[in-house]
């Protein structure tokens, strides 16, 4: 009995095998792949264009700005693109004020002179790139 229920089984699915077989040939499956290849890989190129003027590449460093501030609650942020391009932001806290700038960023470097600060984050996001 459990020969022939081994058997039977057997059958089955080589059944079903043929017939997931056969019908994947007669939809055409499968067959708009390489058609899809081109078109996808256009895609993904698209995407990559698309995202190289994103900012993605980030970096913070926090420090004291002044002896008798702690806690480091000075920062420079450096956003930037894949080519470099994008903006450092500064924040320099005082005793009573905080003081923020905002300096161009085109190609790693800038036009306006950065401080060693922001100069670290700038590196800083260049690495993170690689």
């Amino acid at each position: 009995m459990e020969l022939l229920l081994s058997g039977l089984a057997l059958v089955l699915a080589a059944a079903a095998l043929a017939v997931a077989v056969l019908g994947r040939r007669r939809s055409g499956a499968g067959s708009d792949l390489p058609e899809d290849v081109p078109g996808l890989r256009a895609e993904v190129a698209a995407l990559r264009a698309e995202a190289a003027g994103a900012l993605r590449h980030l970096a913070v460093v926090r420090y004291d700005a002044f002896e008798e501030m702690g806690g480091r609650l000075s920062w420079s942020l450096a956003l930037l693109d894949d080519g470099g391009d994008g903006v450092v932001l500064t924040s320099i806290r005082g005793r009573n004020e905080a003081r923020t700038y905002a300096k161009s960023v085109a190609a790693w470097s800038s036009d306006q002179e950065l401080s060693p600060e922001e100069g670290e984050a700038v590196a800083h996001a260049r690495m993170a790139r690689l």
